[in-house]
């Protein structure tokens, strides 16, 4: 355990995230004050007033000004964002506190999937072909000059949210319309934030599919210089026509000479954006071209999948090793804290994240204890609770659930949480 730390960070945690007990635990474990800050006031923050913030998460240039009066009581040692959107307050708020951090710019370009695909084109980085069209155009029309397989997806939703194959212009017509209206309801979503860019809720990007195996890349940047942290298999083929994702499954099983262009590709990209420190997550597809870049992330992983990641550190001189969460990484390299040579531990481990098994209201989920009792699966985490209502892709965007496992192979590790997803039943009433 290491000494307490006089720093302080300031966590950007949204009211809707799933991060934040593995942040707080971090914290704690670290030794570090923790503020963390929300969208909306919370009844503690009178009582807590070093320990709680509400900041305009909406408006990053009003959020660094209210952290920046905040910081003159309660100082700041550092910032960390823990999604697509508070990444871009995080910047802001590094930038007027002298915090570690990335730029406003490059934070914003990482955000917008076209801002994205034009800065790595620009920069030679392997990307899909790609135009950005219009919500008012005609569909019918747009369908006759796209190539095809082309996937449509939205500019800002995450988790894949909105993501349809086309493979037809018929297909195209129904993904457009059917796009459309998934941004119409994130757009209501966010109709009580005034900053909104709402360009992003009246475009689509429409952009070549490229076919091979998908990976995800865990990294750290430090200094402008990616630290690969993991690189995760996704065993199942994401062809669509949605894009929900399975199982991740780390040391990936791609030959190293592969493993190597990949990571090479993510930090092209990264400084093609212009970030220069903190977590990205990747994603990319591998083919007889090489890897191509899908998405890059200025965040680290989403959901609980950081669980599926532990950490070996051998302090310098104290002869012992130490296991770190992903998140503690992050925090330490945010507070400028030392951040010795990093190992993902020796068992292979990875995730699943649990599918949605159909539409409807979650009654109940049967078979956990069967599926908990299976060799290698080390939690099985339920997040949705009865009575919420399930939403597939591409509508949806969230998980009921995850499944965690650790074993001697990835193979196995794979196989662990195929069989422990076999036990588990969802009971859903439809109407």
């Amino acid at each position: 355990m290491l000494r307490p730390s006089t720093h302080r960070l300031l966590l950007l945690l949204p009211t809707a995230t799933y991060r934040t007990a593995a942040f707080v635990e971090a914290a704690r474990r670290l030794g570090v004050g923790l503020t963390v800050a929300s969208e909306r006031p919370s009844t503690f923050q009178h009582a807590n007033p070093g320990g709680l913030v509400t900041l305009d998460l909406s408006d990053p240039d009003r959020a660094a000004a209210q952290a920046r009066a905040f910081a003159r009581e309660h100082p700041l040692q550092g910032v960390v964002g823990v999604d697509d959107d508070t990444a871009v307050v995080a910047a802001a708020i590094a930038g007027a506190l002298g915090l570690r951090g990335n730029d406003v710019a490059a934070a914003r370009a990482a955000r917008d999937k076209h801002e994205q695909r034009t800065s790595l084109a620009a920069a030679g980085v392997a990307v899909p072909h790609f135009r950005l069209v219009r919500v008012d155009e005609d569909p019918r029309r747009l369908a006759a000059g796209v190539p095809y397989p082309c996937v449509l997806k939205p500019l800002r939703l995450a988790a894949s949210r909105g993501v349809i194959r086309a493979d037809t212009p018929e297909g195209f017509v129904a993904a457009f319309e059917r796009v459309k209206r998934i941004l119409e309801q994130a757009g209501c979503e966010k109709r009580d934030e005034a900053s909104v860019e709402w360009h992003a809720y009246r475009s689509i990007l429409v952009e070549d599919f490229v076919p091979g195996r998908e990976v995800a890349l865990e990294g750290l940047l430090v200094a402008g210089e990616l630290r690969v942290l993991a690189l995760f298999d996704k065993p199942d083929p994401l062809d669509g026509p949605y894009f929900e994702e399975t199982i991740y499954v780390t040391p990936s099983r791609l030959p190293a000479d592969e493993q190597r262009a990949v990571a090479a590709c993510a930090e092209r990209a990264a400084a093609a954006l212009g970030l220069r420190e903190g977590p990205v997550h990747a994603e990319l597809r591998v083919n007889g071209s090489g890897p191509w870049l899908i998405e890059l992330a200025a965040r680290p992983i989403g959901g609980q999948c950081s669980g599926a990641l532990r950490f070996e550190i051998r302090e310098t001189g104290k002869g012992k090793e130490e296991t770190l969460s992903l998140e503690e990484i992050v925090i330490r390299h945010a507070l400028g804290m030392n951040l010795p040579a990093l190992e993902r531990e020796p068992q292979a481990s990875g995730v699943m994240m649990i599918p949605v098994p159909g539409a409807g209201v979650l009654r109940e989920v049967r078979g956990l204890d069967q599926a908990r009792g299976q060799p290698l699966v080390e939690e099985i985490i339920i997040t949705a609770h009865p009575g919420q209502e399930l939403v597939p892709w591409p509508e949806g965007a969230r998980y009921p659930g995850f499944i965690f496992a650790r074993g001697r192979t990835p193979e196995a590790v794979e196989a662990a949480l195929r069989a422990a997803h076999r036990q588990l039943q969802f009971v859903i009433a439809s109407d």
